[in-house]
């Protein structure tokens, strides 16, 4: 899977959450200069005697923005504040002293013996060297790039322009909330919100076609016309096997359905597939709002990451001992709903929701992340290790 989408320039500013498209080259060295790292006063080594006090008279003042006028010369302590350039023209000093480390008395400063050489001084390209590359192309951006970004100079950068998503939601049981009270039999569409609201998160740029009657020709048509200006279009629901499921089929007679049904819990009727010639991705979630959330986070996503140019890894998974047994079918990868806890040693423990059940969404909100139990796994004890994945890894 590769970026589908176009490449723009923008200011830093808007960036966060936006995927950079160009790696980040530094024309210069951070710091650009030597530096204090203290208010104090900064000397030569050479000066000072190494088992007793010395006193030097304090001839200069350096603050921040205000480099020293003239050149420094062995024999003298220049004043010094925190982020002020050291001179280095021709050979400047080469140790800084913490000023609540220092007496100063009629112009006379005396330092302490003891002090290593280079105390307290940030040299020139300790943090970046000129011609690094700071930020590859492909990660999506954070507060703390933006700051580095800005830190070498850049205004604007590079970024693949947003994913266009669509999204809907099947089903005549299916209401909005903001259409008022559901009648009897009807429930409150839960996945439009959820889903749109994790599409966001990853920086697309969501368009909500609404929830779709039961109908092959409506939801045909809903497909064919969203495919030709998205590049991602998701729907919840309609991709089982049911009599009143029509997604799956809309999908086959307008493009292609690559995978259907998989060996997973919550979520096997997932499909994925492409429309409009393959230039349009699809996702079809189940309907349970559960496994919709679910299978978006472990299936979905890093799809989706993928075609925004985003090249992050595969999801961190924390080992952590059980809370909780149960038995399992052998050949199905599980996700159940958990917390962390701490355990009796006081090392976090990871328990299990009381109800797994896919339509659950309680169990959503009063969990931390997932527990993965794979395929192979027909036994968990308590004080067995788990892979645990916390929801801020996958949101």
């Amino acid at each position: 899977t590769v970026a589908i989408t176009d490449i723009e320039e923008a200011p830093l500013k808007d960036c966060l959450g936006r995927v950079l498209a160009e790696d980040l080259r530094s024309p210069q060295n951070v710091p650009p200069h030597d530096n204090s790292a203290v208010d104090g006063y900064a000397v030569y080594s050479s000066d000072l005697n190494p088992d007793a006090e010395t006193q030097l008279p304090v001839t200069g003042r350096i603050a921040a923005g205000h480099p020293l006028d003239r050149a420094a010369k062995p024999g003298e302590a220049l004043r010094i504040f925190t982020g002020a350039p050291i001179p280095q023209d021709p050979e400047g000093p080469d140790t800084v002293f913490m000023q609540e480390d220092v007496v100063e008395t009629d112009g006379i400063a005396t330092f302490p013996p003891g002090i290593k050489v280079g105390a307290n001084v940030r040299r020139i390209g300790e943090d970046i060297q000129k011609g690094d590359v700071i930020i590859h192309a492909g990660h999506r951006l954070r507060a703390q790039d933006l700051g580095l970004a800005a830190s070498i100079g850049r205004a604007h950068v590079q970024v693949f322009k947003a994913l266009r998503a669509a999204i809907f939601s099947t089903g005549d049981e299916i209401y909005d909330a903001q259409d008022g009270t559901a009648p009897a039999g009807g429930v409150y569409d839960a996945n439009r919100p959820a889903v749109g609201a994790l599409l966001t998160g990853l920086g697309c740029a969501v368009t909500d076609l609404g929830i779709l009657a039961d109908d092959p020709a409506t939801v045909q048509s809903a497909l064919e016309k969203a495919a030709k200006n998205h590049d991602l279009l998701i729907t919840s629901g309609g991709v089982s096997q049911g009599e009143e499921d029509h997604v799956a089929g809309a999908v086959q007679a307008l493009g292609q359905l690559h995978f259907w049904r998989l060996a997973i819990k919550p979520g096997r009727p997932i499909a994925l597939g492409t429309l409009n010639g393959g230039a349009c991705a699809f996702v079809g979630l189940p309907g349970n709002p559960v496994a919709a959330m679910v299978t978006f986070m472990m299936i979905a996503r890093p799809m989706i990451l993928k075609l925004s140019g985003d090249n992050a890894d595969d999801v961190r998974r924390f080992q952590v001992a059980a809370a909780f047994s149960m038995d399992k079918k052998p050949g199905r990868l599980e996700w159940l709903r958990g917390h962390l806890k701490s355990g009796p040693d006081g090392q976090m423990v990871a328990d299990k929701f009381r109800t797994q059940g896919a339509g659950i969404l309680t169990s959503m909100v009063a969990s931390d992340g997932l527990i993965e139990v794979p395929s192979e796994t027909t036994r968990i004890e308590v004080g067995d290790m788990v892979s645990f994945i916390p929801f801020g890894a996958v949101t």
